[in-house]
């Protein structure tokens, strides 16, 4: 796996790097002082896993995240405050680590982030359109298509979203799309894709489900309206 290191302590980047040495699984791509070089370093290279820091001049370690969007790697806090950890988790980080950090811990993380990347290679399979398996934690879970709300993109990567949770799976839009049942699903954005029957509402050009607000792109409007059972 792929890393960089970014924080703006120098001292603390030789810490840390030190550390990345010592685990086999791990290359360090590059060291960053600042969250714009990194920000550089990520549009040129394909990176697996950020170690950041949070709290930096200029941009922040959580401003550099919500630049990023749904291309960002799986995302590893190095940090010596405690406050921003609920944050941290809304953005689905991987972990969040407390400096100064053991090599356990690292290590603990960097597991987390293989068994996230090794879950999202498992292809979604789909058995006779009522079913979807996606890989979890090493185990293969049977999800009820119905059970489904909406799929959004994410580069590389799906979000399958039931009411429950979220399933990240290693795929693209199009090729999942296609092996969903069309008179289920549609998409309405080239980043999203909706269970019809889960729609609550439709306003000014977005869709609302589980108050989740969906865009909806002027190409989809026509075949949208077209599937809607319109009184």
């Amino acid at each position: 796996m792929k890393c960089i290191i970014v924080d703006d302590n120098k001292m603390a980047r030789m810490a840390l790097k030190q550390l990345v040495s010592q685990l086999p699984n791990v290359e360090l791509a590059a060291e960053c002082n600042d969250a714009a070089e990194a920000l550089d370093v990520l549009n040129s290279s394909q990176v697996d896993i950020l170690l950041l820091d949070i709290e930096m001049p200029g941009m922040t370690g959580l401003d550099l995240i919500k630049k990023l969007g749904n291309t960002k790697p799986l995302i590893i806090f190095t940090t010596a405050k405690k406050d921003y950890a609920v944050e941290a988790f809304e953005l689905n980080v991987i972990d969040y680590l407390i400096k100064p950090i053991a090599l356990h811990r690292l290590k603990q993380a960097i597991d987390k982030a293989q068994e996230a990347l090794d879950s999202n290679k498992q292809e979604v399979k789909v058995e006779e359109q009522a079913f979807v398996f996606v890989k979890d934690n090493g185990v293969l879970k049977r999800i009820a298509i119905d059970d489904i709300l909406f799929l959004e993109a994410m580069g590389d990567y799906v979000k399958v979203h039931t009411p429950q949770k979220f399933h990240v799976v290693h795929a693209t839009l199009k090729s999942i799309e296609e092996k969903l049942p069309s008179s289920k699903f549609l998409r309405v954005h080239r980043s999203f894709i909706v269970a019809i029957n889960k729609i609550d509402y439709i306003q000014e050009g977005t869709i609302s489900i589980v108050k989740t607000t969906i865009p909806v792109a002027d190409t989809h409007k026509s075949n949208l309206n077209k599937r809607l059972n319109l009184l």
